[in-house]
């Protein structure tokens, strides 16, 4: 009897501890789920994170006026922003380098643009533009292109939203609204970081009179490690102002680049003070990135606005 019980006691604990074990295990893979849902990967671009946030902050400061669907939008507009850069795996890349042709819409490096070259009227002329000064398209990129040709997308599905009267149609319509709008995203808020202006995008190259880093680290540590470990949407929406209505969307554009262009020396700067990464202390550091996502939550919000409310006008009729 005192084996038999013994033995018992035995099987009882083990089962105990296997039970707490298994439920241990389960809640793990509860809150893993759970997580994976709620926070932002790290990856590149601005980091997940940080693209995450910047489309998250835009559409939280979305007028209520805009459509209900768009306005219950808002974790699918923040999941959508870093979407271009899953486009960018590797994996895929090496099955085939077709991908990678999408790299130069991520950036426009002002140095290598000819004079007047913005002026181009699409992305096309503004190639035939860059082969008289001797330049390659890859070297310059496409970035203002792409911001307006997603722009403009947005607004023609607005306008085809508007006319349809059919609920499926308009279903689907709305979700080539949100879709696009999410896209669209990505680009506005690359724009704000200067990295994605300059041929300086990662390290200073040629001629360094001020002794600006050349490390190959510092876009990956700027963007991906800085922003993960310090920013939150929360550090972005005071510095969000009231939404407008960009009057000439195609100089905002420009407007929006040149502004990101002019704080790179800033960046280079503060990297000087304190080279930027997860154990980053400065006060001033945290305070230009801040504002450089919220200026691209800003410009991205104030894309979406204008779309929306220039879509009224000259809407076509829907067959």
């Amino acid at each position: 009897m005192k084996q038999l019980s013994i033995w018992l006691t035995i099987t009882v604990f083990t089962l105990n501890v296997t039970t707490l074990l298994v439920m241990k295990k389960n809640l793990f893979v509860v809150l893993f789920i759970i997580g994976s849902l709620i926070l932002p990967t790290n990856v590149r671009g601005w980091g997940f994170h940080g693209h995450e946030i910047s489309g998250l902050a835009a559409a939280l400061k979305v007028p209520t006026e805009m459509p209900p669907f768009f306005l219950q939008a808002t974790r699918q507009l923040s999941y959508l922003n870093p979407e271009p850069d899953r486009w960018r795996e590797k994996a895929e890349s090496d099955l085939d380098p077709a991908v990678k042709a999408f790299s130069p819409e991520h950036y426009i490096d002002m140095e290598f643009v000819p004079e007047g070259g913005l002026n181009a009227p699409d992305r096309y002329a503004f190639i035939e533009m860059l082969a008289k000064a001797n330049r390659k398209p890859a070297e310059a990129g496409f970035l203002p292109y792409q911001m307006m040709e997603y722009f403009q997308k947005l607004r023609m599905e607005f306008r085809l939203w508007r006319t349809t009267t059919e609920p499926i149609k308009r279903a689907m319509i709305e979700q080539r609204i949100i879709n696009d709008a999410g896209i669209l995203g990505h680009y506005v808020t690359d724009g704000a970081n200067p990295h994605h202006t300059t041929m300086h995008h990662n390290g200073w190259v040629g001629d360094n009179p001020k002794g600006y880093s050349t490390d190959k680290t510092m876009h990956y540590r700027f963007e991906g490690e800085y922003v993960e470990s310090h920013l939150q949407v929360n550090d972005l929406l005071p510095l969000i102002g009231t939404a407008r209505v960009l009057e000439k969307p195609r100089e905002a554009v420009i407007a929006h680049l040149q502004a990101s262009r002019s704080h790179l020396e800033e960046l280079y700067e503060l990297e000087k003070k304190e080279s930027f990464g997860a154990q980053t202390k400065s006060d001033d550091h945290k305070k230009f990135v801040a504002a450089r996502l919220a200026a691209g939550a800003q410009m991205l919000r104030d894309m979406w606005w204008t779309a929306w409310v220039t879509s009224e006008a000259k809407a076509p009729v829907t067959q």
